[in-house]
């Protein structure tokens, strides 16, 4: 007991300096957890004695991290990444392992490694992607929605390679892969119709009565993936742990206490999470790192670069312009955490020689991605010029509707960025012969506003050619609903060159950022918790307080659109 007390000690303590030192940096976590491994294992700062125990902390971390998963996807999220995202993401992962596995074969790679290699190279980090979309307030983005769209899809063909390598056994027989792949379907369509069946009749019940006490709803939650994990992964069935995680979350995903769960289980999942990274770096062996560093390189160069090319290239082909083409690509430059799960799952059928190249690899394309993806604009502004082929014959149909000459004959007109929400508001709000535009990057609202005969322009206001298309430099007036301080800094800089007599209207969270804005020359900014505040206050000077049914009826008939 003191032994493995003692190892998890140090690596707590190696791991939560690390990490602290590579927030500094803004670089992801995953770097330092896997670099603490390193410093313990291959270096030999400390030796770990227990392996063999934390080896099972981290299978229940990755256990975990599927539950987490699971529990926060909803069928409801997957209709909503579109069509679009979907078959790029399914082209980009054939592609990508098309090439990988060509150039691994024809680098003298075996079959079984070049396969798995492959695999690795085709997945981008979804943890990563959301991290610094999230911090850079790009989650609402039209290229943020599309990347996440990509990269959600990506993970959900990450679950089910994981559901087929959950045999203990994988052949390249093409008669027993049949054999298998047929096995497994059965047991798929039966395990699925069973937890659907949970999902929407018995957890919602179950989970209200719980919900009454925050400590039990953990423990049943808790008991949930345990019990399900351990059906599914016994003898009869087959499953990894893993997947029974993953199952178990999405059977509580439509319940109303999912939010309750994740806040609870997150502090859980990310100590042993933190182990089996940790773990991971512990396994790799740096005894032929010279001869292995050319392989690392190449590596590195398809995450990093040929699969953004290719992106770039669906995406363009699809029609989006190429500012949103070029910043989803360059943001699902990396090797997923999905990857190295794999590579963990199968790493007795590779040589740690292979193991540690994907893993460096992976370190590789963490750091430089999330660097580049945190400073996209930057590196968008260098070569912006360059990529102009890309639209010389692809417009998104949805630009298409908009005729050119309308649009261009405008002045003085309106400019609203965000046709949702606020901006339908605000488009209640204005007279019947105002002259109006609306950018919005939702087709669905694009297509309602157009059916109303409204101007809507479908794109991403940040797009200085999507700017010029809507007239940005002769609006007396723009108002952007979108509350991305990157962007509407972008939006007032322009305005401040090209047309400094409009007015400028934004919206943030933050007063920080509402600080920024002001100071780079917004007009004025929204900030909604104090705009609800002052449409309280001004809601209760009725006495008799008649108007919270009048704006009560208003927005239920709104909540109908």
């Amino acid at each position: 007991m003191g032994t493995i007390f003692l190892d998890i000690t140090v690596i707590i303590c190696v791991a939560a300096g690390l990490s602290l030192l590579f927030r500094l940096l803004n670089q992801p976590a995953i770097l330092a957890y896997i670099l603490t491994g390193v410093l313990l294992g291959p270096l030999g700062l400390f030796h770990i004695a227990s392996t063999t125990d934390l080896q099972s902390f981290g299978y229940v971390g990755i256990t975990l991290l599927l539950f987490m998963l699971g529990l926060e996807l909803r069928l409801k999220e997957l209709a909503s990444i579109g069509k679009t995202a979907i078959v790029i993401a399914f082209l980009q992962m054939w592609f990508t392992f098309a090439i990988s596995f060509i150039v691994m074969r024809v680098l003298s790679y075996a079959i079984t490694p070049a396969f798995f290699t492959a695999v690795a190279l085709t997945f981008s980090s979804t943890v990563i992607l959301v991290k610094i979309f999230s911090d850079k307030k790009d989650l609402n983005s039209l290229h943020g929605k599309l990347a996440i769209g990509i990269s959600l899809t990506q993970d959900l063909a990450a679950i089910i390679l994981l559901v087929f390598l959950s045999n203990n056994q994988i052949s390249f027989s093409p008669i027993s892969l049949t054999e298998e792949v047929g096995a497994l379907l059965i047991k798929i369509i039966i395990v699925f119709a069973i937890i659907t069946f949970l999902s929407y009749s018995i957890f919602p019940k179950i989970t209200r009565y719980v919900a009454r006490s925050t400590e039990s709803l953990f423990l049943f939650s808790l008991a949930w993936v345990f019990l399900l994990t351990a059906i599914l992964s016994s003898p009869w069935i087959g499953f990894s742990i893993e997947i029974g995680g993953f199952l178990a979350g999405l059977a509580l995903a439509n319940t109303n206490e999912t939010y309750q769960i994740v806040g609870r289980m997150k502090p859980l999942r990310d100590f042993f999470i933190t182990i089996f990274f940790v773990m991971l770096g512990l396994q790799m062996s740096f005894a032929h790192v010279l001869s292995i560093l050319p392989m690392v390189l190449v590596l590195s160069v398809i995450a990093l670069l040929v699969k953004p090319v290719i992106l770039l290239l669906l995406a363009s082909a699809f029609g989006f312009r190429k500012r949103t083409s070029f910043l989803v690509s360059v943001s699902l430059g990396q090797i997923s955490e999905f990857s190295l799960l794999v590579i963990f799952l199968v790493s007795n059928l590779l040589t740690p020689d292979v193991v540690t190249t994907i893993v460096l690899a992976g370190l590789i394309s963490f750091a430089v991605s999330s660097y580049v993806t945190q400073n996209s604009n930057f590196f968008y502004k260098l070569v912006g010029d360059k990529l102009t082929f890309l639209e010389s014959s692809h417009i998104h149909h949805l630009q298409d509707g908009e005729n050119e000459d309308d649009l261009f004959n405008l002045k003085k007109h309106l400019v609203i960025i965000g046709g949702h929400q606020m901006g339908n508001s605000v488009l209640e709000s204005l007279e019947k012969d105002e002259e109006v535009v609306i950018v919005d990057f939702d087709p669905d609202v694009v297509r309602r506003l157009r059916q109303k005969g409204i101007k809507a322009f479908f794109g991403d206001i940040a797009d200085p050619e999507i700017q010029d298309r809507v007239g940005l430099d002769r609006a007396r007036l723009v108002i952007s609903t979108v509350p991305d301080v990157e962007d509407n800094l972008l939006l007032i800089e322009r305005l401040n060159k090209e047309n400094k007599r409009a007015k400028i209207v934004v919206m943030c969270y933050e007063i920080d950022d509402a600080k920024r804005l002001y100071k780079a020359g917004a007009d004025y900014v929204v900030l909604p918790h104090l705009a609800g505040g002052r449409h309280l206050a001004k809601v209760l000077k009725n006495e008799d307080l008649s108007e919270f049914e009048k704006y009560k009826n208003k927005d239920l008939e709104y909540f109908k659109i």
